[in-house]
């Protein structure tokens, strides 16, 4: 009996100690999280202009115009191609880069260096260098061109090749950011793994291909939701370098939420888009989840 009352005490306290540590954090979330999303619902059913006290309740108004407006499926279309060949280039590479770094080792610091330069610069300061780097008069590409007999080249401001210029972008920065994260993937593997595939007699090329990468899955799966979730909501970079131009052909759904809230400060239908953002992304981080994780946890 004394050691019953011992046990509920214990666990009382336990769980008194619980709701001391995340009540803090409980309370950040519901402040910086919740009660955002949950008001920008409720903003998308009124039509206000974001400044002044009055707001309209216009019931489904904003959603209906937004199931229908045909820019707002156009930016999550290029959403989309953001999110494919995001993973399509970002995840081989990073893997890539980071076995050729884990393979080395210690001498290959410098490499580790070099190409982890691009994540520390800001998206802003990387969008403003391309947008010149690539700018139509004195672009590196024009310059090309121009050196062989040819004449300017318009990557930015052709809507075949904007997005795609756009997307080399995003890839060259974030890059590193997942040779990192598949760099910690592969400290986590024990060294012992290799060195008894070593004494089977397994080569590097093997012991990679049949040990590190299956073990190596769950990392990738994470590395893929996020690489998602980024997509889906990306901003800054597209919006310093294009401004959703020329026409739609690079708009995505942030930057189209953000002209309508703060450019022509409809607010009401800016958080319409908003909240639709938040549909669409959490479906399809859902779907890919589920999709990831059909033959179970590895």
């Amino acid at each position: 009996m004394k050691n019953k009352s011992m046990a509920d005490r214990r666990s009382r306290d336990t769980a008194i100690c619980a709701v001391v540590f995340l009540l803090p954090v409980l309370l950040l979330m519901a402040i910086f999280l919740f009660y955002p999303i949950v008001q920008t619902f409720i903003n998308s059913f009124t039509q206000w202009n974001g400044i002044s006290a009055d707001k309209v309740f216009n019931g489904w108004s904003n959603w209906n115009k937004l199931v229908h407006d045909p820019k707002f499926w156009q930016a999550f279309l290029n959403n989309v191609k953001i999110m494919v060949l995001s993973l399509v280039i970002q995840m081989p590479i990073g893997i890539l880069l980071a076995t050729f770094l884990d393979t080395g080792g210690r001498k290959f610091n410098l490499y580790k260096i070099v190409w982890f330069l691009p994540l520390l610069m800001s998206s802003v300061a990387v969008g403003y260098l391309f947008r010149y780097f690539l700018a139509t008069k004195d672009g590196i590409f024009t310059g090309l061109s121009k050196l062989f007999g040819g004449g300017a080249v318009d990557l930015l401001g052709n809507q075949k090749t904007a997005l795609y210029a756009v997307i080399l972008v995003i890839c060259w920065q974030f890059i590193p950011f997942y040779m990192v994260y598949y760099m910690a993937g592969y400290s986590s593997i024990s060294e012992d793994l290799y060195e008894a595939a070593a004494i089977d007699g397994a080569t590097r090329s093997q012991y990679i291909r049949s040990i590190a990468l299956p073990m190596l899955v769950p990392t990738i799966k994470s590395a893929i939701i996020m690489s998602v979730v980024g997509s889906l909501k990306y901003f800054d970079l597209v919006y310093v370098m294009t401004n959703g131009g020329p026409g739609t052909s690079t708009e995505l759904m942030a930057t189209y939420m953000y002209k309508n809230s703060f450019v022509t400060y409809n607010m009401g239908y800016g958080s319409a888009i908003a909240a639709g953002m938040f549909i669409l992304i959490t479906a399809i981080a859902a779907l890919i989840m589920k999709v990831l994780n059909r033959g179970g946890d590895d």
